[in-house]
């Protein structure tokens, strides 16, 4: 069987993935070997540094207790936020962060988070748990952190319960350097200087929770929108338009067709649930266990990770006929596993534990986001700490870093690289009739000159064979990392923060212009050729 998957940039080759499902009795010695061929003289489009984005909603314990302590906590902070989490995501050279949300975006009106914290009124949060949201983390605090980690700014605008001049307002508030009375308050409040705004989204999931909207009525309202949102002089703000949740075509159809001129991206929501992506289907209501789960449920997450690839492809082709030239974005501004919150926590707080099957996911979707960098040009993990699928999860003054943020850090060198092309041959992976390639590959050539390989192993019994092929690169040392774990399931803990970590990966051999590697069963591995 051969499948093609498309490929990243004009002068790719087609990505072709192929072979037979490998046996259960079958030997290791015998399995068949992948072949993935590098095009390092055709290269492609640049990977965005966005792709490797992070999402922090009001939602559980990710704000208040995950990021924001308070300047007065005995958790060792700065200036309020977390010092162990800043320094761990100033580690992933973490390029932007979405905010407030989420569900969250559209209840949240800015006002109630500026000035004296004291004077803050205190809300519901509806969406997430009930539970009571006192504002002490607004604007200042989000720009702030945002600059503290050296990371771009996302801001998602009210458009469900808000207003045009709310958050026309708020973009004054954010980005102006005049003497108007907006100015003036934010300098009151302790900022003189205007934010860099790098993203405002007109609404979130306005087919859902963000107001349960047509896209011809959703349409309308963000040409009127945008007509009054005017960023500073010298601001680089780029407006969003919500799009598409999964294969959603029409959604994409309608704004593109009615407002493309009007926007510089459109949003993208995609979430791996395994329940969903099992045969017979289940229900969103019982997703499935995140550590408590057999190979039926890891094929059913690995299959929604490739899926991810099939939606991008369906709605870039849509984007292609009003927009050839690609000057809107396609981002992919929530992504991810979704799983049963953690027994015993409170159900709203989509409190999830993280294993290797979430960091094989990971790696998957971040290599289809490498073939498709001609159109997706950011990407937001849902969600950056104690919820979904986080890079850090927290407890009290316990941090601990997920098998995802271990991805995330192999991956870091491949923000701002040149795609290069890669296609593979070779077996595939098999449950209950249904076939997923069993390697998953994307290189690229980094800023600083080092050409990178990331490869991916999704069987979790049997290794793969790899014969690298170097088209036009001519290397004279290859060095790796791989990620992998004693079992599918295996996770960090608190008590145990090191089961899933990175390992110096010597099984890599260079010979002439082939790499011969052999990749461990459920692995992820990135090689560096220099």
């Amino acid at each position: 069987m051969i499948r093609a998957l498309r490929p990243a940039g004009r002068l790719a080759a087609a990505v072709l993935l192929a072979g037979t499902a490998l046996g259960g009795t079958m030997a290791f010695a015998a399995a068949p070997s992948a072949t993935v061929t590098v095009q390092a003289d055709h290269p492609g489009p640049v990977i965005a540094k966005e792709i490797y984005g992070q999402f922090a909603e009001h939602l559980g314990t990710q704000i208040y207790g995950g990021i924001w302590v308070g300047p007065d906590s005995p958790i060792p902070n700065i200036h309020g936020y977390r010092k162990d989490v800043v320094e761990a995501l100033k580690a992933l050279h973490v390029p932007v962060v979405r905010w407030p949300g989420g569900c969250f975006a559209d209840e949240y009106h800015w006002r109630d988070g500026i000035g004296p914290r004291e004077r803050r009124p205190v809300i519901v949060n509806t969406n997430w748990g009930g539970v009571e949201e006192n504002n002490a983390f607004g604007t200042h605090e989000f720009m702030d952190f945002s600059e503290l980690i050296g990371a771009g700014t996302y801001v998602n605008g009210n458009l469900g319960s808000g207003s045009v001049r709310e958050m026309a307002d708020w973009v004054a508030y954010m980005t102006a350097d005049n003497h108007g009375s907006l100015v003036q308050e934010r300098r009151a409040n302790g900022r003189d200087k205007p934010w860099t705004l790098n993203w405002f989204a007109v609404g979130n999931e306005v087919w859902g929770c963000g107001g349960n909207m047509t896209a011809d009525y959703y349409a309308d309202l963000l040409r009127q929108t945008r007509t009054f949102l005017k960023p500073g002089a010298g601001q680089p703000t780029k407006f969003i338009a919500v799009g598409p949740s999964d294969d959603d075509t029409a959604w994409t159809e309608t704004i593109m067709a009615r407002a493309a001129k009007e926007i510089d991206a459109l949003s993208m929501h995609y979430y791996d649930v395994a329940s969903l992506n099992s045969v017979p289907k289940g229900t969103w209501k019982v997703k499935g266990s995140a550590t408590d789960f057999n190979e039926t449920e890891w094929f059913a997450s690995i299959f929604g990770a490739y899926q991810i690839g099939t939606y991008i492809s369906h709605h870039s082709a849509i984007m292609d006929k009003y927009d050839p030239e690609k000057r809107v974005a396609l981002v992919v501004d929530e992504w991810g596993t979704w799983h049963d919150p953690t027994p015993g926590s409170n159900p709203g707080f989509l409190q999830q534990q993280n294993t290797v099957r979430d960091a094989v996911v990971a790696a998957i979707s971040l290599n289809i986001f490498h073939a498709h960098a001609d159109r997706v040009r950011m990407a937001n993990i849902a969600q950056m700490v104690n919820v979904l699928q986080a890079m850090i999860l927290t407890d009290g003054p316990r941090m601990v870093l997920t098998p995802t943020y271990h991805v995330f850090d192999m991956y870091k060198g491949f923000q701002g690289a040149t795609s290069l092309p890669v296609a593979v041959t070779g077996p595939d992976y098999s449950q209950g009739g249904r076939t997923v390639p069993a390697v998953s590959a994307s290189a690229g050539r980094g800023t600083d000159g080092v050409t990178r390989l990331a490869l991916t192993n999704v069987d979790p019994n049997k290794a793969a064979p790899v014969q690298v092929r170097l088209a036009g690169l001519k290397a004279g040392k290859v060095t790796g990392r791989i990620l992998t774990g004693p079992a599918m399931n295996s996770d960090n803990t608190f008590d145990h923060p090191q089961t899933v970590v990175p390992a110096d990966f010597g099984d890599a051999k260079l010979s002439g212009d082939t790499v011969s590697v052999t990749l461990p069963a459920k692995s992820v591995v990135v090689l560096e050729l220099k």
